[in-house]
């Protein structure tokens, strides 16, 4: 019984994330769900205007889920590779350039 019961409970929380998954507009508490965050760690965000958000009426807050994963990949930090990459790049201009 307990196996059954802890399924459903699986179950209950994949269609959980599946349903935030498919929303445009989140509240604080769902949009805590999407990032792992807590949702006291997401109203300081929003005090501290680190993310965007919503407030209509001055009430609850809404946050744009496309704006969430935005900002997500804003906040990308680049790999050694890439900063080699970006490296090879710039010397190759800068070769160019000088031999111009």
């Amino acid at each position: 019984m307990e196996f059954i019961q802890n399924e459903l409970k699986e179950i209950k929380e994949l269609l959980k994330k599946q349903i935030i998954q498919q929303k445009e507009i989140l509240t604080i508490e769902e949009a805590s769900e999407f990032l792992g965050l807590s949702i006291s760690r997401l109203y300081k965000m929003t005090s501290n205007k680190e993310i965007s958000y919503c407030k209509p009426g001055g009430k609850k807050i809404y946050i744009n889920r496309q704006e969430l994963e935005q900002w997500i990949l804003n906040s990308r930090v680049a790999s050694n590779s890439d900063f080699d990459d970006e490296l090879d790049s710039y010397l190759s201009e800068t070769n160019k350039n000088l031999q111009s």
